[in-house]
């Protein structure tokens, strides 16, 4: 990690055509990256994280992988902004990917097709979520990590989507540090937590 990549994560990225978050009820976006329904036929949790190095990307994913863990019979997918080697070298450094699936997404077409475009200054700066960083640090000792590739400003959120690629929960962050309940995304499926 350079001190330039550290401050281009910083500068808005390229803008990109954002559609409009799917609805519970309507059929999921699908591509050749994040094809839904999944292809092996079980219902999909998919999040779409913050940039590789953010301590609130760090702590959605590692919540996916203890939920992914517990629920063999649901297929977990993180989908990643930041570049291939980065999103690699950022998995292993925060325990690797155990029963879930990554996807790289750099030129955020997915992140846009799902709704998630580009946030505001107060999104990523609010005194909530900074104070936020400190407390995630503090309780759980997970800080922010170098960012080699990727952008702040990405919104994230996550999805539950059923086996016949029905969109079955909803959850965009309101600001940076708004992390999932994958419990949530279980119940929207039927599944008992």
């Amino acid at each position: 990690m350079t001190f330039q990549q550290e401050i281009s994560s910083w500068k808005s990225p390229k803008a990109l055509t954002t559609y409009p978050v799917p609805e519970i009820g309507e059929r999921a976006p699908t591509s050749d990256k994040l094809p839904t329904p999944h292809a092996n036929g079980k219902p999909t949790v998919i999040t779409f994280l913050r940039h590789c190095g953010c301590p609130f990307a760090e702590k959605t994913y590692s919540q996916l992988r203890n939920v992914a863990a517990k629920h063999p019979d649901i297929n977990f997918v993180a989908v990643s902004h930041s570049d291939q080697e980065a999103t690699d070298k950022w998995v292993i450094s925060v325990g690797g990917e155990w029963d879930t699936e990554v996807v790289v997404d750099a030129e955020r077409e997915a992140y846009a097709q799902w709704g998630l475009g580009v946030s505001s200054a107060w999104h990523v700066l609010n005194p909530w979520s900074l104070y936020s960083v400190y407390k995630l640090g503090k309780a759980e000792n997970i800080w922010n990590k170098p960012t080699e590739s990727g952008n702040r400003w990405q919104t994230s959120g996550s999805f539950a989507v059923d086996e016949r690629g029905v969109v079955r929960w909803v959850k965009v962050a309101n600001a940076a540090d708004d992390v999932p309940d994958f419990k949530e995304a279980l119940k929207a499926l039927g599944v008992e937590v």
